[in-house]
């Protein structure tokens, strides 16, 4: 399977960086002070901004505060952390100027993922903190491709959850899923699904990347 593009965007957690001990850790945490299910954090937590978790979960919270505890846990926990398999060597092989992180975490916390498993941070990243609308919304991947000086239907994005997913598409960008944190079956709005980077190669053309699967 090939994909013809002219940049790419890669969310984050789940798909640069196997976070998945930490977020589930400080989701249990956040979780068990307020007396909520863990797993429906869980489940409503994946893909989102901090805020919007904490709005769609605990309504009744004051959402900055709750935000800024959630956000004070995960940039002091690193245990656990690992780059998905093959990601070091893909972003090598991309030029600087042809790839770009879009993530629902903020800056700091973002950089903080990178360096601990030794990615590079790249030239353009957007975080929580550049959109009015986190993911489902396009805001993020809309912003990605401009920034990057294409337009986001020119771009594959790499993204693990459905929220992700969504937000791609209504950006109008073609999606690879990673299946790092939920099934292929649960990602079946994605053009293609891969376990991590070992199977996947980008081929440089004069005019586009070649993202060959399999």
């Amino acid at each position: 399977m090939q994909f013809r593009c002219s940049a790419l965007l890669f969310d984050l957690d789940g798909v640069l960086v196997d976070s998945r001990a930490v977020v589930e850790r400080t989701c249990r945490r956040w979780a068990l002070r307020h007396q909520l299910d863990p797993d429906e954090v869980l489940r409503i937590a994946h893909g989102r901004r901090t805020r919007d978790t904490v709005k769609a979960a605990a309504p009744h919270l004051e959402t900055d505060r709750e935000a800024a505890w959630i956000d004070a846990v995960e940039l002091a926990d690193i245990d656990g952390l690992s780059a998905v398999p093959g990601s070091p060597e893909l972003l090598a092989a991309l030029p600087p100027t042809s790839w770009a992180v879009v993530t629902s975490c903020g800056r700091a916390l973002a950089e903080l993922r990178l360096t601990s498993v030794g990615l590079p941070i790249p030239r353009i990243v957007v975080t929580s903190e550049d959109v009015a609308h986190g993911k489902p919304a396009p805001d993020g991947y809309r912003l990605g491709a401009k920034r990057l000086g294409q337009d986001a239907a020119a771009c594959i994005v790499f993204e693990d959850a459905p929220a992700g997913i969504t937000a791609a598409r209504n950006a109008g960008a073609r999606v690879i899923a990673l299946t790092t944190m939920l099934a292929a079956e649960e990602l079946t709005d994605a053009d293609a699904t891969i376990p991590d980077f070992t199977a996947m190669h980008v081929h440089r053309e004069p005019d586009a990347f070649v993202v060959t699967i399999g």
